[in-house]
């Protein structure tokens, strides 16, 4: 069974770099974000419309590519993670987690037993359809590989930081700034940036503390700076909507004088 190269790459330390795809559909896609020196590409099916079949597809070129997605499902809940997972997908990140015990429901979902109740789907994408050595043995490499990144999207979540911050399983944190800053009602304003600054120190420091990895999306070559010195090892640069609208822009505006 494969390995999941982003887990490797945080495990080791190194500055994990990708960037939100939420318009591309075509699987090549990630050859090209590899080809351009990412290191994963984030696929979001929460506020995009890739189909399950789509995901399957760009999971199986990411296993061969070695270049690895994360996938942010509509719901974190048992039903898209089982599936996620099954397709081959390594990396989930999880919207909306609002309490401990939701983020317990998540590991116990993404995790076999005895770390949780993951469901047995036999040999699939997700096990490279290899047969060496025993299930059990198979079953173990799976927990190891699987990597979940939690999102604080709320200001009641940070009530539970701590608790989701310390339990096993949950593998980085970080914050939706949008829905964070819209919950706070900061969004739009001159305090949303300060106040979103906070909460993002808030997620680092109990990262730090529990010795859990810190995400960051970051819509500027600053920001990302900013966060990579502060400590965050996983960084979302901008989306391919973003990028691709940026350049051409860019472009036709010196192309017009």
């Amino acid at each position: 069974m494969r390995p999941n190269p982003l887990r490797a790459g945080v495990e080791r330390g190194e500055l994990q770099i990708g960037t939100w795809v939420n318009l591309v559909r075509n699987p090549a896609i990630l050859t090209l974000l590899k080809a351009a020196g990412l290191d994963f590409a984030r696929v979001d099916m929460e506020h995009s419309t890739p189909s399950m079949e789509t995901i399957a597809n760009m999971a199986l070129l990411a296993r061969a590519l070695d270049f690895p997605i994360a996938v942010r499902p509509p719901k974190a809940n048992r039903e898209w993670i089982t599936r996620l997972l099954d397709v081959g997908v390594w990396n989930l990140h999880c919207p909306q987690v609002e309490s401990a015990r939701h983020a317990a429901e998540i590991v116990a979902a993404s995790r076999y037993d005895p770390r949780g109740l993951r469901g047995n789907a036999g040999h699939s994408p997700a096990t490279d359809y290899d047969t060496t050595g025993t299930a059990a043995e198979r079953r173990a490499f799976a927990n190891q590989q699987v990597f979940v990144t939690v999102m604080f999207e709320t200001g009641a979540a940070f009530d539970d930081l701590d608790e989701i911050a310390a339990m096993d399983g949950i593998d980085a944190l970080t914050i939706g700034p949008a829905d964070l800053a819209q919950d706070l009602g900061v969004f739009g304003s001159p305090d949303q940036a300060r106040v979103l600054d906070e909460r993002r120190n808030l997620i680092l420091a109990a990262a730090k503390k529990h010795h859990k990895t810190c995400a960051m999306l970051c819509s500027s070559h600053e920001q990302a700076q900013q966060w990579k010195e502060a400590g965050a090892l996983i960084l979302a640069y901008a989306s391919d909507a973003e990028i691709l609208h940026g350049a051409y822009s860019q472009a036709i505006a010196k192309i017009k004088g």
